[in-house]
């Protein structure tokens, strides 16, 4: 791997990267926020020698076919790259991952559809910066451990590719702030995969929210619930470093997937944005009560300490005076729920079950099942693509989200979803975990598009 020259500004010292092991992997109480004033912590909220955000948002020059390189190919990473030979414009050139095995398989996955078989890397942790230098990438798509998307997504953007990653996108105030900056000194794309902006009753809801169906929007309610113990525990996948973000960290580690569609509805940073949260969590107590329940006396994992409330709970303020709830709940026993519920002046939308009730359109004081009205009321994007996404992960949702992206490259248009999106929804991780580490006290949401949430288009996803 070749050393950086002193001529060639970086955002990631190669010899930094090298240290990112078990160690350095800013698992910090709080990110490193934790322990700082409240005056500290206002002072990472502005970014003042970045100056003013970009008048409008990304649009790169069109790709004709899209040259994609992977790094982590593992349970989603694979689902990622099974997608992506679906659609069309699209060549997968490299794959990285650090097990060769696993990078081998999912190589073996391209050259048996027919394609050049992609080159592989697989040298270790930090592989992928030779993969950025080297290969001749449009796309950098990550699907690793937390810890590395920041450093995958700032190799890319170096190196002249777009980036894409797996949620969160960062989990400290300072990688979200970096993620911006290299996206608009570079004017590359940096995308958060978020695959439930694309699920087919967030986006019912988006399209009746457009259509003014709710009325004003005035209040949202979103959560991650899902019983993930045994992920966590095991000797493979996630439960190789999962876990230990439980260890060190205490607030809300995944709130993307709920508070992404939701955000959506209420234009934030296209219109609103968000102002403050307040943010509370339960006792430690379920992941202690696994490790019991599972290991014999002695084992190590029963020796191991969790500090991650069970259940966080989280308040977030808009400046336009709305307000979500946010909750994370992944160390209990529960069936899964995400929560999704959409309130406005004229109606309301409420998830799990999925139901509906529009004054004046509804029987009085009674839901509606969902699919009562998704005739009438789908996405377009999803009647145009359910019958290509049929079989794809999550019940179609991610082949919608990686073929949205392909479109745009291809087309050289705005990504439904930019950096601006990907670092305020990440950045609700670290401000969780300060409100928590201090007594709940309000803490002020960074405005990454410093003022030009004001100004920018309301989002309408691409189609045509």
């Amino acid at each position: 791997m070749s050393e950086t020259h002193d001529s060639s500004p970086t955002f990631i010292d190669r010899r930094d990267l090298l240290k990112l092991g078990a160690a350095g992997l800013g698992l910090g109480v709080a990110g490193g926020l934790a322990g700082l004033s409240a005056e500290e912590v206002a002072l990472l909220q502005e970014r003042p020698s970045l100056g003013p955000a970009p008048e409008t948002l990304l649009s790169a020059d069109p790709i004709d076919v899209v040259r994609v390189g992977f790094v982590g190919v593992g349970l989603q990473g694979g689902s990622h790259v099974r997608n992506f030979l679906g659609i069309e414009g699209v060549e997968i050139v490299a794959i990285g991952d650090v097990h060769e095995a696993r990078a081998r398989e999912v190589a073996d996955w391209v050259e048996q559809d027919g394609r050049r078989r992609p080159a592989l890397y697989t040298r270790g942790d930090t592989d992928f910066v030779r993969m950025c230098e080297e290969e001749d990438l449009d796309l950098v798509f990550t699907a690793t451990p937390w810890e590395w998307h920041v450093p995958v997504c700032l190799a890319a953007m170096e190196n002249g590719k777009h980036a894409a990653t797996e949620v969160p996108a960062a989990y400290r105030v300072e990688d979200c702030w970096r993620l911006v900056e290299a996206a608009e000194k570079y004017s590359k794309h940096c995308v958060m995969m978020e695959n439930c902006n694309y699920d087919r009753p967030e986006m019912m809801v988006f399209n009746m929210a457009r259509q003014g169906l709710f009325g004003d929007i005035v209040h949202a309610e979103c959560g991650y619930l899902h019983d993930l113990r045994g992920i966590k525990f095991e000797d493979r996948n996630e439960g190789l470093w999962r876990r230990a973000h439980a260890m060190a960290r205490n607030g809300n580690f995944y709130p993307t997937h709920g508070l992404a569609p939701v955000s959506n509805v209420m234009d934030i940073n296209r219109g609103d944005r968000f102002d403050y949260l307040v943010s509370m969590s339960s006792p430690a107590l379920g992941l202690h009560d696994w490790a019991r329940e599972h290991y014999p006396e002695g084992h190590v994992k029963r020796a191991e300490r969790y500090v991650q409330g069970d259940v966080n709970t989280t308040m977030i303020k808009t400046v336009q005076g709305k307000t979500i709830y946010v909750s994370h709940d992944t160390n209990l026993p529960r069936p899964y729920s995400r929560i999704h519920a959409v309130q406005g002046t004229r109606g309301i939308f409420q998830g799990y079950p999925n139901r509906v009730y529009v004054e004046g359109m509804s029987p009085e004081h009674r839901w509606e099942d969902w699919l009562e009205r998704r005739d009438e009321f789908d996405h377009p994007v999803w009647t145009d693509l359910e019958e290509r996404s049929a079989g794809a992960g999550h019940g179609g949702m991610d082949f919608i989200e990686d073929y949205q992206l392909v479109k745009a490259l291809r087309e050289g248009k705005p990504t439904d979803f930019n950096v601006y999106d990907a670092a305020v929804q990440s950045v609700i991780c670290p401000l969780t975990e300060w409100s928590v580490a201090n007594r709940s006290r309000p803490v002020d949401v960074p405005d990454f598009t410093r003022g030009r949430w004001a100004q920018w288009p309301r989002l309408e996803f691409l189609r045509g």
